[in-house]
């Protein structure tokens, strides 16, 4: 049976292209790189803003909160150097130079230089800029000109630093990796004093000192010489242990203090009056300390580092040092783990490489957390601090989280990269758990090949299980830490553990060994109930609760997905060319989607076994997790230090979830940014703007095929019961109009004031209904049945009636019988009007709803005319023929699906 009017979806045409069913959104945990920030400060908004440079494009935060105030358009490579003025903020990669205004778009090219550009200087209306050719162009901002070329000799000057000395109108002062300073006139074009140099190396930094005439130059060798150009003379000299000066800063409210970055995160401060050290703040950064400023006029130090960290530390306490007041943080090294934490999809559990485990929002970076680095003792490692921390745990490479009872006890579970014992940790606490799980048998002896590979929480949060790579597979309790026993008389699997995995209601584990074992085990009694071989070795297993649904990955880069309660394998896909990473299925289960190390994600639907969506990356996606909402997919890659959220288009717009051909070639899709996509309008040929052709379906797909109306049931499913509701609805009492009050009250005449009394109206009611009699005219549908009596075309009537209401065809029915105006010849129309719709098997249900109503109306009529009575019993035997045929196949369809339901497949 078909219902007309539906529209149907074309499928995909072979060929190349991108995803059809997920849409890059916005990127996580990207925060700064190796270049320096600058900082900004806005005249209108009387606020400080913060600039650092991410892959292609730049952030812009407010200092005050250090919320993310806006994402530039992103460039072809990746920023190589950045400066800011008042106006504009000037981006370069290669030898191009790029001004951006509104912290947004492109206005300006500066094309011109030969090699990389390395250093910008915003001189003014003019930007000056050095490549690694050592030739020095200053630019007109507004016409993109070239007012001054200088070339420099790299053997005698390599230019390293640059900076405008404060009050020097026209001057530059240039540093070199000789070691000596050169004083330019850029107006004139003259060189105006060379600095010798102190024989201590290069020059890395050039700092505008708070006193008129001092510079702070920092060289490789880690001294710092406080100089004043004016005289050449040098004022005070520092002298750092951490290797070359990074980065120069000093305060200006009202502290003659001056900060120093180094390549190892230190930071040091050193008072300018009495000439010494006043602190260190070590381990700021876990890498070079790449930007460095003091806020003006407030006690506020920003830092920015190849951490992916930007620190904003405040100096309000006795001592000189500063505390950390705001930070944005995200993995300094790639992410190896990605998981969703709890239902609502809003957090993003992920390991990293840099040994840290953290929690990134969906929603907004205020709710992000830091759990920390797994440590073997804590106290041991405070003391010792980062660099020289003996006591820290490898990466995590693999982790579990439930948030049933993450309130009373740890409810994430971690193992760690060539690392036997587990670790617990506790999200609300935001720090490493109490526990730290071993098994038994290797308490003593520390075996150097032995490592725990997989892990798995249980849906109530009371028990974890833990894989070894010996084939060992222990239960542990989340709440005691205590060891409640292990699967198998001595270990569970003859090779190493690659999944291991509880059901949603605590009755099965299942483990998967490399030697192509899958085992179904009683998680209480830890007896084994069924044992099945694989093809191929597995990789990797994914267990989706909810449906009992095993997604295996195997060393052959296919796939198996295994039902749980038949413990078959009812699909099997291929087409990965690479070992497979990782799996996660949709909240449903209906998609199972897999990432491998070809680049590719493919999505792969269970209910038909076909692969509907694939698209290509530059890197490959090392772990994926859908969102427990359906709304977004995760993905981490290969040497990127951010976490990737893609839209589902399914569930905004209309997607095709035909099969892929089998030529179809996914083509490459770019990495989302940090800055949300908007949509955009695209025209142009249909083929390249999207698959999807909507079509409206014929009134009729088949002859054979009884098609119902696209009417809504209230327009036919009342027409016998229109008496009933007229009845139930009709009013107890007529409405009374209220009698007016006379504006003069009638009194009788008399000594004595009395009222007159009322006049009773006796006003008889006469009827509204007016009685037309012959005067009625014949109605348009009447008109039509006359004329299909010679025609036979009853197209026209049957429109008529489909657009009126319940009571409309109540009436023209009624007026078809002799005594209301009608005649019979207009009821044998009718009544073949009736057929038709039966032959034709078009709106089937109007048909049924019509005849019944006219033979409640007109019974008496029909069995008194012979003529209506023939008719009457053609239209019965072409209504039995239909209704058998419609029943025998509503039979079969009941009997299938009964034994689907009941057989044991």
């Amino acid at each position: 049976m078909s219902r007309a009017g539906s529209a149907v979806r074309a499928a995909p045409g072979s060929g190349c292209g991108g995803s059809a069913l997920f849409s890059g959104f916005r990127a996580l945990g990207l925060y700064s790189n190796h270049l320096p920030h600058v900082l900004r400060y806005h005249q209108r908004h009387r606020e400080f803003y913060l600039v650092t440079a991410v892959g292609r494009s730049f952030h812009t935060y407010n200092v005050k909160k250090l919320g993310i105030v806006a994402v530039s358009n992103a460039l072809l490579q990746d920023i190589t150097c950045l400066a800011a003025d008042r106006m504009l903020v000037f981006a370069s990669y290669g030898n191009l130079l790029h001004a951006f205004a509104r912290n947004k778009e492109v206005v300006h090219i500066y094309d011109g230089h030969k090699g990389e550009i390395r250093l910008l200087l915003p001189f003014g209306d003019h930007v000056i800029s050095v490549d690694i050719d050592n030739v020095l162009i200053v630019w007109d901002v507004q016409s993109e000109e070239e007012y001054l070329q200088l070339n420099f000799d790299k053997a005698v000057f390599a230019v390293s630093a640059i900076m405008h000395p404060s009050t020097y109108l026209n001057k530059i002062l240039l540093g070199s990796e000789q070691g000596s300073l050169q004083l330019w006139n850029i107006k004139s074009n003259k060189l105006l004093y060379s600095f010798p140099g102190w024989g201590l190396g290069g020059v890395t930094i050039l700092e505008q000192a708070p006193a008129v005439d001092v510079v702070a130059i920092g060289l490789v060798s880690g001294h710092i010489i406080v100089h004043n150009i004016k005289f050449d003379e040098t004022l005070m000299k520092f002298q750092q242990d951490w290797g070359p000066i990074t980065a120069i800063s000093f305060r200006t409210d009202g502290h003659p203090v001056m900060a120093a970055g180094s390549p190892i995160g230190h930071i040091a401060l050193w008072d300018l009056e009495e000439k010494k050290l006043i602190s260190q703040m070590r381990n700021a950064h876990s890498t070079a300390i790449a930007g460095l400023s003091f806020v003006q006029g407030e006690s506020l130090l920003v830092t920015n580092g190849a951490d992916n960290a930007i620190k904003i530390w405040i100096f309000d306490g006795p001592g000189g040092n500063g505390r950390l007041l705001r930070c944005r943080m995200g993995h300094s090294a790639p992410p190896t783990k990605i998981r969703y934490h709890g239902q609502n999809g809003q957090q993003i559990l992920s390991a990293g490489q840099d040994g840290t485990l953290q929690s990134f929002s969906t929603v907004h970076e205020r709710f992000n957390k830091s759990l920390g680095r797994g440590s073997i003792n804590k106290k041991k490692s405070k003391k010792k601090g980062l660099q020289y921390d003996t006591m820290a745990l490898p990466p995590i490479t693999a982790f579990a989280t439930e948030i049933a009872r993450q309130n009373d006890w740890d409810g994430i579970i971690a193992c760690h990269q060539g690392y036997i014992t587990c670790t617990t940790w506790n999200y609300q606490k935001t720090s490493m758990g109490a526990h730290k799980l071993k098994p038994k048998a290797f308490s003593k002896n520390k075996p150097l090949d032995v490592y725990a590979t997989v892990v798995d929480i249980s849906t109530c949060g009371n028990f974890a299980v833990i894989g070894l790579s010996t084939g060992h597979v222990d239960l542990y309790n989340m709440q005691s830490g205590i060891h409640r026993g292990h699967y198998g008389k001595e270990k569970a699997h003859e090779g190493a553990i690659r999944g291991v995995a509880v059901d949603g209601l605590n009755q099965l584990t299942i483990t998967a060994g490399s030697e192509g074992l899958i085992k179904f085990w009683k998680f209480k009694t830890m007896d084994l109930v069924y044992s099945a071989n694989l093809s191929s070795s597995p990789s990797a297993m994914l267990l989706h609760r909810d449906s009992g649904i095993l997604g295996i990955a195997s060393d052959d880069f296919g796939i198996s997905v295994l039902d749980t309660e038949t413990r078959r394998i009812v699909r099997k896909f291929s087409g990965h060319h690479s070992q497979i990473n990782d799996m996660t299925f949709s909240p449903d289960g209906r998609w199972l989607i897999t990432a491998s190390m070809d680049c590719t994600i493919k999505t792969w639907d269970l209910p038909s076994g076909c692969l509907i969506d694939c698209f290509l990356l530059d890197s490959a996606a090392i772990s994926i997790s859908m969102s427990p909402t359906g709304d977004f997919l995760a993905s981490s890659h290969v040497d990127d230090l951010g976490i990737y959220l893609w839209s589902n288009c399914s569930l905004y717009s209309l997607v095709s979830l035909r099969p892929l051909p089998a030529d179809y070639e996914p083509s490459v899709i770019m990495l989302p940014g940090t800055c949300p996509t908007q949509d955009v309008d695209i025209t142009g040929d249909e083929e390249t703007s999207g698959e999807m052709i909507d079509y409206s379906s014929p009134e009729q797909l088949e002859g054979q095929l009884v098609t119902l109306s696209s009417l809504s049931e209230s327009r036919w499913k009342n027409l016998l019961n229109l008496d009933v509701i007229k009845k139930r609805n009709k009013p107890r009492e007529p409405p009374k109009v209220p009698k007016s009050a006379p504006f003069f009250i009638p009194t009788v005449p008399g000594l004595i004031p009395r009222y007159a009394a009322a006049k009773e109206e006796n006003d008889e009611q006469q009827s509204k209904v007016v009685n037309l009699g012959v005067l009625a005219q014949k109605s348009d549908f009447y008109l039509q049945l006359e004329e299909a009596l010679s025609s036979n075309e009853y197209k026209s009537p049957l429109n008529i009636l489909k657009e009126m209401g319940p009571s409309s065809i109540e009436i023209e029915l009624r007026g078809l019988a002799p005594d209301a105006g009608g005649s019979v010849e207009v009821m044998k129309s009718f009544l073949r009007l009736i057929g038709t719709m039966l032959n034709t098997k078009r709106d089937f249900e109007l048909a049924q709803a019509y005849l019944a109503l006219f033979l409640k109306l007109h019974l008496k009529i029909l069995s008194s005319e012979p003529v209506l009575l023939e008719e009457i019993a053609n239209v019965s035997t072409q209504l039995e023929e239909t209704w058998i045929h419609l029943q025998t196949l509503f039979n079969q369809s009941l009997c299938v699906l009964n034994y689907m339901k009941s057989a044991l497949l």
